[in-house]
């Protein structure tokens, strides 16, 4: 019996890497924050200690992603935006997504700005101009800075792979 577009979205779900409601860097129980790589959770968590001294949570809203899942909100973002070529500037294939490998994070509103400021002590970068809540570990930002951002993952030759 094949399974319908609405049933395969249910299926993935938060095991394949959907945010349930508020989640924060330090919820092991949620594969989205378990599955990221461990050296980028440190750095995470690390942050996020710091930052709650100043009054800061770090919500996480997107992390690790199943290829599933990521298949799923590219092709949500191509009826979104009419194209593949428009949706790449949002959202990468499962093949080249740093979320699939846990090499990503998505954070709340309060933690991006507090990471805009801080996040290069942490190794944790802003790697696209229109993603303000994406991040990355740059291990080398902590002496040098964060690196230029990409104008948008289109233009990131990691997604050109």
């Amino acid at each position: 019996m094949p399974h319908s577009e609405s049933a395969v979205r249910r299926a993935l779900g938060k095991a394949h890497g959907a945010v349930p409601g508020t989640v924060t860097v330090f919820d092991d129980e949620i594969p989205a924050v378990a599955n990221l790589e461990p050296t980028l959770l440190g750095a995470l968590r690390r942050a996020a200690t710091d930052a709650a001294d100043d009054g800061v949570e770090f919500i996480v809203n997107g992390g690790w992603r199943s290829p599933e899942y990521q298949a799923q909100l590219l092709h949500e973002a191509v009826t979104r935006y009419g194209s593949e070529e428009e949706a790449a500037r949002w959202v990468a294939t499962p093949g080249t997504s740093p979320h699939v490998s846990g090499n990503a994070i998505d954070i709340g509103f309060d933690a991006r700005a507090w990471l805009s400021v801080h996040g290069a002590r942490y190794g944790l970068c802003q790697i696209y101009r229109n993603e303000p809540w994406h991040f990355e570990l740059r291990p080398e930002a902590i002496e040098h800075g964060c690196p230029p951002m990409y104008a948008d993952p289109s233009h990131d030759p990691r997604m050109k792979q």
